[in-house]
């Protein structure tokens, strides 16, 4: 691409790419949209798990590949290291999944503890690659009283840091210990209806973009330092 009467001369032109369409893959994937699911509480009566237990059922309903991380015996951060079992079982569940579901209680006007742990055992980058980079996300909460979204807030902050897509909808389910019946399983309410909404917006979003992961993510400003790098591997003097 070069950039005509020198408009932008801050601009690494050789850098500078202009999306298209062209860019776009035509064939899709034909294996099942991997979702990975994840709560955040440890209580026997789980809400936010009964939540993600609801959400599973209808993407495997809907066409996808679940899996549920269970975060009891997850260790404190910087307590133990990646070798710990459970840490390396989540970090290679992120890099399984193709798109993900957040759910946590709200305690206190935030998100628990036990739900940001799992976040804050996962590094932006892994081995060289960014585990979490590009895939979807949709983000939930469940509340002992009256609907609340500062939990649902955060994560979608939690989720920009962790370059993640996250979906415009979204869902809070009020006074949750009603809505459940002794089964475990939730009622029908406007509520479950909302929760379908989300699982249904967020399999067409990971339909959408997992096969262009890699268009979406990547930056000018990264080709650029990677080419600064690689100039100065090459040009460096022999020792």
């Amino acid at each position: 691409m070069s950039l005509q009467d020198n408009s932008l001369p801050n601009v690494d032109i050789e850098q500078f790419h202009v999306p298209h369409h062209d860019q776009l893959q035509v064939q899709p994937s034909t294996h099942k949209p991997r979702i990975l699911l994840l709560y955040g509480s440890l209580r026997e009566r789980s809400y936010s798990r009964l939540v993600v237990e609801e959400s599973a059922r209808i993407l495997t309903a809907m066409g996808a590949e679940t899996r549920i991380f269970n975060p009891t015996g997850l260790p404190q951060t910087d307590t133990e290291d990646e070798h710990n079992p459970k840490v390396k079982e989540l970090r290679e569940l992120m890099m399984w999944s193709e798109g993900q579901v957040w759910c946590s209680p709200e305690r206190h006007g935030s998100m628990s503890s036990i739900f940001k742990s799992q976040i804050d055992w996962v590094p932006l980058s892994l081995g060289g690659v960014r585990p979490t980079q590009g895939k979807t996300l949709a983000v939930m909460q469940v509340c002992g009283g009256s609907q609340s979204f500062n939990t649902v807030n955060q994560m979608r902050i939690l989720g920009r840091w962790m370059r993640m897509v996250t979906i415009p909808n979204q869902s809070s389910v009020a006074k949750a210990f009603l809505e459940f019946a002794e089964d475990g399983r939730m009622k029908p309410s406007p509520y479950y209806n909302r929760i379908v909404d989300v699982m249904e917006e967020l399999m067409k979003f990971t339909l959408l973009l997992r096969d262009n992961k890699k268009v979406f993510v990547d930056r000018y400003s990264e080709r650029v330092e990677s080419a600064e790098e690689l100039s100065k591997r090459v040009n460096q003097k022999s020792i």
